[in-house]
């Protein structure tokens, strides 16, 4: 995504803000892409949550503008990263939303803004992720690609004709190659220290990776509320349900902001 809607804001190369950043904004909300995404998946979110909420995303190395660094392939350093780039935006107050693999960094994050910068977020929201203790050891950043293609097309999520073609194909597969093997390999990285923000988690509930039971275990993450909400739709649920989905979000937030 290029041109005046895909600004970097914030610290160095890691965020972008989607839209026009709306004066009277009660809070900024944070948008983590999934395994090989991109700001551009949030791309809708500002007209739909302007002008109460900014809505910032993360670009991770690998993709965007950032096509010639190389993917993160560690999710410590990542968190490391992503917090140190949302801790200046605490002028607001600050949510985060994550999916899939985002969701992992988001919470993540969450935990060393607090620990590292004295942040606590509003709210962290986290979409078709089970709870961190339930993330499984996969192996699928190691299939031929081939095999990995046709998995993103059953996920959905990745536009068809990028796949398709040879040279985007080439482009695109080191970043969802490396975002595999850092959510396949991925352990939580701080024993069984709880956040004290609320959590929110979504889930599609034709989704065969994200049970009801483990998505209902974020519980565990928080020293606050968790509630869990589900949708029609598999993994990524989200195309059909943006607007509602963001109204939940948006409801939330100034839900938590006048508690």
């Amino acid at each position: 995504m290029s041109g005046p809607t895909s600004r970097p804001a914030g610290r160095g190369a890691w965020l972008r803000r989607l839209g026009p950043e709306p004066p009277a904004a009660e809070a900024t909300l944070v948008c983590l892409p999934h395994a090989g995404g991109a700001p551009a998946f949030y791309r809708d979110w500002p007209g739909l949550l302007s002008p109460t909420l900014d809505v910032v995303s993360v670009c991770y190395p690998g993709r965007q503008d950032r096509l010639g660094e190389p993917p993160a392939t560690d999710m410590a350093e990542l968190a490391e990263e992503v917090s140190a780039a949302l801790a200046p935006l605490a002028g607001r107050p600050l949510a985060v939303f994550g999916h899939s693999m985002g969701a992992v960094v988001g919470y993540e994050a969450a935990r060393l803004l607090h620990a590292r910068y004295g942040v606590r977020p509003v709210c962290l929201f986290v979409s078709g992720m089970v709870a961190p203790h339930r993330v499984p050891a996969r192996t699928r950043h190691l299939l031929e690609e081939p095999d990995l293609v046709a998995h993103l097309l059953e996920q959905g999520g990745t536009d068809p004709e990028v796949l398709a073609d040879e040279e985007l194909r080439a482009l695109v597969m080191p970043a969802v190659r490396a975002d595999y093997r850092l959510i396949d390999t991925y352990r939580p990285l701080a024993g069984d220290e709880a956040l004290d923000c609320p959590i929110v988690a979504y889930y599609g509930r034709e989704d065969p990776a994200v049970t009801a039971a483990a998505v209902h275990e974020w519980q565990r993450c928080t020293r606050a509320t968790a509630e869990v909400r589900s949708f029609p739709g598999g993994h990524f649920y989200l195309g059909g349900m943006h607007e509602v989905l963001t109204a939940d979000v948006r409801d939330r937030v100034l839900a938590a902001l006048r508690s």
